[in-house]
């Protein structure tokens, strides 16, 4: 299995993609803003599709879309938690103008399904390389931000007192948030990526309970359904997105147990 490129370009993707995730997955669940994820996933799809229809890579098209949306609603001003409606029309629209840009570009079907699940085949030196500097650039970012994050995260009404760089810090963390999208599409799909933003960290919190050790074991979690799930894939010959959900869904069920157990023991 090693012995192929592809397959060692994407366990050493799957690193990076889980380092990131572990962090990011932390502070998304915290703000919940899952349901927003799911929304840049589809812009993200629209953007894949726009790239390949302008002739550009589709990781350009994602990085623009993305990017651009969340600028957008960064500086509405408005809180995400109230706008479900307007982000179920949203994610609607850039859905279908995915699905149009496709259309238009005359790529077949099963190059769709490789944007929308994700592909290991599609992985090369190229696209590792641009992971690892968006990567390392995510981790810099977070590293210089990190306690105004956690504050603005974890203390949203003592953030509500100190206005002075809540509304920046709640957009820099957006746009984190497009480009972590951006990245991790390349393994598992536009349409997949808040299964790594999301499940790991739901899961985390129950078996730890402080900020460090959520985002440690977050990394694991993630990290260990990617690794596995590629594993999986290879013998198997299925998508490795399938295997990547359902071994973190195990996961997140194994720490709801945990939970039921612990509470009925006390």
């Amino acid at each position: 299995m090693l012995q192929y490129d592809f397959m060692r370009y994407a366990f050493i993707a799957g690193i990076f993609i889980a380092l990131i995730c572990g962090v990011m997955g932390v502070f998304v669940v915290a703000r919940q803003t899952s349901f927003f994820t799911h929304t840049l996933s589809e812009i993200g799809f629209s953007g894949a599709s726009f790239g390949v229809f302008a002739g550009i890579s589709p990781l350009s098209g994602m990085l623009l879309f993305t990017c651009s949306s969340a600028l957008l609603i960064g500086f509405s001003g408005e809180k995400l938690g109230r706008r479900e409606s307007s982000i179920s029309v949203f994610s609607g629209l850039f859905l279908g103008l995915g699905i149009l840009f496709l259309s238009l570009s005359n790529k077949q079907a099963n190059y769709a399904t490789s944007i929308l699940f994700g592909s290991i085949v599609g992985i090369n030196r190229s696209s590792i390389d641009i992971l690892v500097g968006l990567s390392i650039f995510l981790i810099l970012v977070i590293f210089l931000l990190f306690k105004r994050l956690a504050y603005n995260s974890f203390d949203s009404q003592g953030a509500e007192y100190n206005q002075r760089f809540n509304k920046s810090i709640s957009i820099i963390f957006l746009i984190m948030l497009a480009l972590t999208i951006s990245i991790t599409a390349q393994i598992v799909g536009s349409l997949l990526i808040f299964v790594l933003l999301t499940i790991p960290a739901s899961a985390a919190k129950y078996f730890a309970h402080t900020l460090k050790k959520m985002i440690v074991l977050n990394f694991l979690f993630a990290l260990f359904g990617i690794w596995f799930g590629l594993v999986l894939s290879w013998v198997t010959d299925l998508p490795v997105s399938f295997f990547i959900t359902v071994i973190e869904a195990l996961i997140y069920g194994s720490a709801i147990l945990k939970e039921h157990f612990d509470t009925y023991q006390k």
